[in-house]
């Protein structure tokens, strides 16, 4: 899949170009939007994340202007506006989607990969395309939700977060950094270790499904099928 990221926070910029590369997805990144159309243009994405306040022209600028073009690529509006008017307003102009930051890495990705497999193109968050699904848990690849045995699980996002990242490798070691970026995603704000309150969190409610969060000292934490 590519992915044309128009964000001009260069710390998020480079953290979720990071994040989604890792997971197979090729990410052109842009911070500008007289430049975000000329990427568009020239190289035409299979989907495209798009921040509302850019130097140069605005989101809703660029936008417009795409789609008055013939770029029908669909679009996800990443921003820290999150009133209901922006939202109608990005929507009626042309976005396919919308998400709020701060954001789940996981979620973002689910919606990026939902637009685009609606569009016809490439891309899949499993195998097949299925959502990954493990002993009893399974995510709901459009919403981001966990539910076991077909009942959802009650989680905090960042919980959800984490889960989703160790269902893609279960019984085996996901590095710790790795999951911090899907949890926290461009947070710069928060220390690693605060990944630990999460999978502490996390443990135990995953208690009642008989899985098991194990910690690997060194190597990151890893799901453990029940005895």
């Amino acid at each position: 899949m590519r992915l044309l990221l128009v964000e001009d926070d260069a710390a998020m910029q480079a953290a979720l170009q990071r994040a989604l590369e890792r997971r197979g997805i090729q990410v052109s990144v842009c911070g500008d939007g007289a430049r975000a159309l000329e990427r568009w243009r020239a190289a035409v994405p299979d989907a495209v994340v798009l921040d509302l306040s850019l130097p140069g022209q605005d989101g809703l600028q660029v936008l417009a202007r795409a789609r008055a073009e013939g770029l029908d690529a669909p679009v996800i509006i990443l921003t820290a506006r999150g009133t209901v008017g922006d939202r109608i307003l990005g929507l009626n102009t042309g976005a396919d989607d919308y998400l709020p930051k701060p954001f789940d890495l996981d979620e973002l990705e689910a919606r990026v990969r939902a637009l685009v497999r609606r569009r016809g193109g490439g891309g899949a968050g499993g195998v097949n395309g299925e959502a990954p699904s493990w002993c009893g848990l399974r995510v709901d690849a459009a919403s981001g939700a966990v539910y076991h045995l077909d009942k959802p699980l009650e989680l905090a996002p960042r919980e959800a977060a984490l889960l989703r990242g160790l269902l893609l490798k279960p019984g085996h070691a996901v590095a710790k950094e790795r999951l911090f970026e899907s949890v926290f995603a461009g947070d710069t704000s928060v220390q690693l270790e605060a990944i630990e309150v999460v999978a502490y969190r996390l443990r135990k409610k995953l208690t009642p499904t008989g899985v098991q969060l194990v910690t690997l000292r060194g190597l990151g934490y890893l799901l453990q099928a029940p005895a």
